[in-house]
């Protein structure tokens, strides 16, 4: 009887987990939008390799404030409304947008850290990095205000927003970001003037909100709060991110023009491994919390259901990834299909045992010093499985040749 309501507790625990990671499939959309740009990202040393920090800190941002405003609407501290909001969800919305340019720049300084150090990049094309990098990032609050109208409205249905809006919006958020991007590279690279002087403007527009953001806010309380604990996230997560963009710069050196299928995929994998570092963090997180896990590794074997169904997710989604992405790009055949295959699931394996270790032994360490998991170790846990799933592709890819 008890191996059997077992069976059953891991079957649901799998079921909700495939269904939280189909939505990761969308992110075929961003990789399709990659690869019809190929042309344009290979006329810069650093255009491919900026693209992952770009989504992965906007996806970080992203989650942030999507847990913020599910956790107010269940507090009534925001209401499910734009206008005649409380002063908490206008400070919300201020921190955002300073949040979002200040995050920019820092991470444009990284960027061109890295560009130097391992991409190949000069000098001159410092302006571009930055220029390209904040208008991107500036465009992508736009999208901000979907993810809180989509917030109102699931709360609105009776729905739980911290369920259902973060892993919804996380792949829409990759896609409209994509198009963000390859727009600012477009114009940089193929409008001359004409690009350089609009992207000059989404730069000043951004720039001057938030001039006129911070005397209003920076006495509050919410808005100082808020700030202080996304940055001090988010200047971690623009080293990692960077770290990543590293890694799929030499994956491109190794497929160059024939692995359009390559890039098709590249952002649902790192939606799908993000996921998987998610679901065993914060479930391990709430155990701890409750008492059913001991803080020690050894008790990990007590949450393996919980690792078991995560991974035979991926599993399931990156078997369909093989399937679908040569289909897009009209080079599928049996046996491309089975070599992709067999580089995904070896990829995924080596992802996934580093992942699994990593987001348990963060999960303890955050028990242990009673860290907040929403706003610090789940973003830094996300990112370095994004860096840990680009790593085990990169070694996959060595391997096969």
């Amino acid at each position: 009887m008890t191996h059997e309501s077992s069976s059953r507790s891991t079957f649901a625990a799998f079921r909700e987990t495939l269904l939280a990671f189909a939505f990761d499939l969308g992110g075929l959309a961003a990789g399709f939008v990659v690869a019809s740009q190929l042309g344009v990202f290979q006329l810069s040393s650093w255009a491919i390799a900026v693209y992952p920090a770009v989504l992965g800190v906007k996806g970080v941002i992203h989650g942030l404030l999507s847990r913020r405003i599910g956790a107010a609407l269940h507090l009534g501290t925001v209401y499910p409304r734009f206008s005649n909001n409380t002063k908490s969800f206008y400070k919300l919305v201020s921190a955002t947008i300073v949040m979002t340019l200040v995050v920019s720049v820092v991470m444009s300084l990284v960027s061109l850290v890295f560009g130097s150090l391992f991409w190949g990049a000069t000098l001159t094309d410092s302006l571009g990095i930055l220029s390209v990098i904040v208008a991107s990032m500036s465009l992508g609050l736009l999208f901000s205000f979907v993810t809180i109208k989509v917030a109102f409205v699931t709360f609105k249905s009776r729905l739980d927003p911290d369920i259902v809006v973060y892993p919804m919006m996380s792949t829409l958020t990759d896609i409209f970001m994509t198009f963000c991007y390859a727009f600012a590279v477009d114009a940089f690279f193929l409008f001359n003037f004409a690009g350089e002087y609009t992207l000059t403007a989404i730069i000043l527009t951004h720039l001057i909100l938030v001039i006129y953001l911070v005397p209003k806010n920076l006495r509050e309380k919410d808005f100082r709060k808020n700030l202080k604990e996304s940055l001090f996230t988010l200047l971690f997560v623009s080293i990692i991110v960077n770290v990543t963009g590293t890694f799929l710069k030499r994956i491109s050196s190794i497929v160059g023009n024939r692995g359009a299928e390559i890039y098709t995929l590249y952002p649902a994998l790192l939606d799908v491994t993000g996921d998987i570092s998610s679901v065993v963090g914060s479930t391990a997180t709430t155990k701890l919390a409750l008492g059913l896990l001991r803080p020690s590794l050894s008790s990990i074997v007590h949450h393996a259901k919980n690792i078991f169904s995560a991974w035979m997710a991926s599993v399931l989604v990156f078997l369909v990834l093989a399937f679908l992405s040569p289909l897009l790009n009209g080079l599928f055949s049996l046996s491309a299909f089975m070599n992709l295959l067999s580089i995904l699931l070896l990829a995924n394996l080596i992802a996934v045992f580093g992942i699994v270790v990593v987001s348990y032994g963060v999960s303890i360490l955050t028990f242990q010093k009673g860290l907040d998991p929403d706003n610090l170790v789940i973003p830094l846990e996300s990112s370095f499985a994004d860096s840990l799933m680009s790593v085990a592709f990169l070694v996959v890819l060595f391997l096969v040749g």
